[in-house]
């Protein structure tokens, strides 16, 4: 429906300024070789418009990429002097006996009195795009705008039952200590990482010693659910105090966890994390299990990946391996 609008509104366009260019010479008459220069004329404006909207100033008109602009525009007026030559001054003479340079002009005279004529349609379809994608621009800011808004006032009723949950796991850790140590650790270690989801700092970055203490405290509170069968292999070299985006690991490792196999001693779930450089490896690997899952949709996943597009844009690798057997995640990240 949206393309089937642009379509009538180019359309409405062009008939307006064809209009405005034919309407005064069909009232005062025209001449067969008149109106067949015209015609041509404005045909090979109209490809050259088109050349420059859908394909130069898309593609060029960024920063960093003068050079192929320049050269985008330069093919386009070799373009337009081309087909004006092919219609103009070889077509016409075969069908109709004229042509319109007179005999003798020079091939500079012709492209540069070409280049001249070419330069209106380089322009025109340079402030169409322009004026177009400021508004498409301002669009995307109001609907930016409505989406903080929106995203704050979730985030600030969300703050209510994270607190009271951790407040109350707290509570619930007293009570525990003296019914068994057991149950104690799991609720501290569970009441550790619901602190840790609840900081937050101003670039949404913490450091990478305390995302691993997370990890490792995540994988604790596992081992305790599902010992002694529980097999995984968690190491960490190179760790210090590097600024990683908060939680951005986790869910490579909840996904092990959840679509994985964990109580396989030949095959454990292997999670290697290496910061070599300014540049972290980490590699999470697990057997497939293939019994019944649950339909949820993978969201965390989906959210990985946008935030990794977001946060290190440019800057991040992320391989997938799937044999049927094994489900490898290797993520690399410059720090």
């Amino acid at each position: 429906m949206k393309t089937l609008k642009t379509v009538a509104l180019h359309i409405l366009c062009w008939v307006l300024v064809l209009g405005y260019f034919y309407g005064g010479s069909l009232i005062q008459g025209i001449t067969l070789r008149e109106s067949a220069f015209s015609i041509s004329m404005n045909f090979i404006q109209i490809i050259e418009f088109y050349i420059c909207y859908l394909w130069v100033y898309p593609r060029f008109l960024k920063k960093g990429k003068t050079p192929q602009l320049i050269g985008g525009i330069v093919l386009t007026i070799a373009i337009f002097i081309a087909l004006r030559y092919l219609i103009e001054e070889v077509l016409y003479l075969k069908w109709f006996g004229f042509h319109n340079y007179a005999e003798g002009t020079t091939a500079w005279h012709y492209i540069s009195d070409n280049i001249y004529w070419s330069l209106a349609f380089i322009v025109v379809p340079a402030a169409v795009y322009g004026i177009e994608q400021s508004f498409k621009s301002e669009q995307v800011n109001r609907k930016l705008k409505e989406e903080v808004v929106k995203a704050e006032l979730s985030f600030l009723k969300s703050q209510i039952n994270p607190h009271f949950l951790y407040n109350t796991l707290n509570y619930v850790y007293s009570l525990a200590i003296p019914v068994s140590d057991k149950l104690a650790n799991a609720v501290l270690r569970l009441s550790d990482l619901m602190r840790y989801t609840l900081n937050d700092s101003p670039d949404g970055k913490v450091s990478l010693d305390k995302e691993v203490g997370y990890l490792e405290s995540y994988v604790e509170l596992f081992k305790m659910r599902f010992e002694p069968n529980f097999f995984v292999s968690f190491t960490s070299e190179g760790v210090s105090d590097q600024k990683i985006a908060s939680l951005i690991l986790i869910p490579f490792v909840e996904n092990a966890f959840k679509h994985g196999v964990v109580n396989d001693e030949k095959q454990p779930v292997r999670i290697k994390l290496k910061v070599q450089q300014k540049r972290l490896s980490f590699e999470v690997s697990n057997k497939i299990s293939h019994a019944q899952k649950d339909h949820s949709s993978g969201v965390g996943m989906v959210n990985v990946h946008r935030r990794l597009d977001l946060i290190y844009p440019d800057q991040h690798e992320l391989l997938i391996s799937n044999n049927g057997n094994t489900y490898k995640s290797t993520l690399i990240l410059n720090l």
